[in-house]
């Protein structure tokens, strides 16, 4: 079974720029899509990115267009999703999920993916 774990998150202040990785361990990376989720307390949890299995097709949620970018290393194992400006809104645990996918070019949708990390926490405050 394929397992996620992300890292990079911390408190920042606003303005500042962060950027979360997630490890893909049991699983053979270069077969999935990934994406990547965030939750802030009392909100649903929002779509914010997703990236292909070639990289050549990405999604952004419009709330992060022209902040975030999503990339992905094939030799690491490893999803990154660069993000700047931050600002209080970004406030969110930042989770990375997997979908198995056939087409290389191929963007998940939100219902696609099949298993989550656990989540890492962003904290935007001055």
């Amino acid at each position: 079974q394929v397992q996620l774990r992300e890292s990079g998150g911390g408190l920042v202040q606003p303005g500042d720029s962060l950027r979360l990785s997630c490890v893909v361990s049991e699983g053979t990376f270069r077969d999935y899509a990934m994406g990547w989720f965030r939750q802030a307390p009392g909100k649903e949890r929002e779509y914010v990115a997703a990236i292909s299995i070639r990289g050549d097709f990405r999604y952004y949620a419009d709330s992060v267009k022209g902040r975030f970018t999503i990339s992905r290393d094939i030799a690491k194992n490893e999803l990154y999703l660069r993000m700047n400006r931050l600002s209080a809104e970004d406030t969110a645990v930042y989770s990375c999920a997997a979908h198995l996918a056939r087409d290389v070019h191929y963007v998940p949708r939100s219902s696609d993916y099949f298993v989550w990390g656990q989540g890492t926490q962003v904290t935007v405050s001055s």
